[in-house]
């Protein structure tokens, strides 16, 4: 498997879109209810591609119930870091060390085997997802930096699970199409109820009528994004692919900046060099 410039170029697409969709999250007022309500649209917009695509093969199902459950972590991790911080200083510390660690985990777990430079390319994302990050900023925010690291580490596991399952459904004669529907449809409702028992329907409801238009947009942002993934991961090494998403750093700087009047500084314009210099590394690679 190799990154060609097709499957790079929808990857960078999907990027765009996740960096969208937390934008959209950050800007709310109700991080965990935005979420969720995002969330649970994603479920039910996952429904007809379902119906369209049919069910993922029977082996594939452990691994999309994992993801489920794994996803409740992340869910709850991300609305804690974006509570306690900005976009800018806690997305590029949640996106950063994914990289590093699925490229690390996926050697044993898919038996990938990276070449120097691809690894030069996922090093370089990762330094400047983190220079991004990292700033003094960060050390008066412990919270939020937390949740964010933390919630790194729940990236890299839900993503190398389900690389292994969008593997395995096309493997076994389905399509990654099939399961990321399947685990959208089942995705949004763990956290969603959680979410409408801690704040119950008389907040909940109007908030996400108020909301739903945005979230709308939000929810096939996340789902799109997602989807692109896995069928790429179905084409290309999953490190590889789980470095390249991780662009979406600088679109959510830049995100940052325009929509939530966040400052972009030299430091912030030295890790978007650094993270360009990696993604040529790992398309070379």
């Amino acid at each position: 498997m190799t990154l060609t410039w097709p499957v790079a170029a929808a990857v960078l697409l999907g990027a765009l879109l996740h960096a969208g969709w937390n934008a959209l999250v950050k800007s709310s007022t109700d991080k965990a209810l935005d979420t969720a309500v995002i969330h649970v649209i994603g479920s039910l917009l996952g429904l007809p591609l379902l119906l369209l695509a049919g069910l993922p093969p029977a082996a594939a199902w452990p691994f999309i119930l994992a993801s489920v459950v794994i996803h409740i972590g992340y869910y709850i991790a991300l609305t804690g870091a974006y509570r306690h911080g900005d976009l800018g200083l806690t997305y590029p510390l949640m996106r950063g060390l994914g990289p590093m660690l699925v490229a690390l985990s996926s050697t044993l777990t898919v038996g990938e085997q990276l070449s120097p430079t691809a690894w030069a390319g996922v090093l370089g994302v990762c330094a400047g997802v983190l220079v991004l990050g990292l700033s003094s900023h960060a050390l008066e925010r412990p919270q939020a930096v937390g949740f964010a690291l933390a919630n790194a580490v729940v990236i890299a596991i839900y993503t190398v699970v389900d690389a292994l399952g969008a593997r395995t459904a096309v493997r076994e004669g389905g399509s990654a199409l099939q399961y990321i529907a399947a685990l959208f449809v089942l995705d949004g409702w763990p956290f969603g109820l959680l979410v409408l028992h801690r704040r119950g329907f008389a907040v909940a409801w109007p908030y996400a009528r108020a909301r739903a238009p945005l979230a709308t947009i939000g929810a096939a942002a996340s789902l799109g994004s997602y989807g692109i993934a896995l069928w790429a991961m179905t084409r290309a090494p999953v490190a590889v692919v789980a470095a390249l998403r991780e662009t979406s750093v600088l679109f959510a700087a830049l995100l940052g900046t325009w929509l939530l009047r966040e400052s972009f500084s030299i430091r912030r314009a030295t890790g978007t060099a650094v993270i360009v210099a990696g993604v040529v590394a790992l398309r070379l690679g």
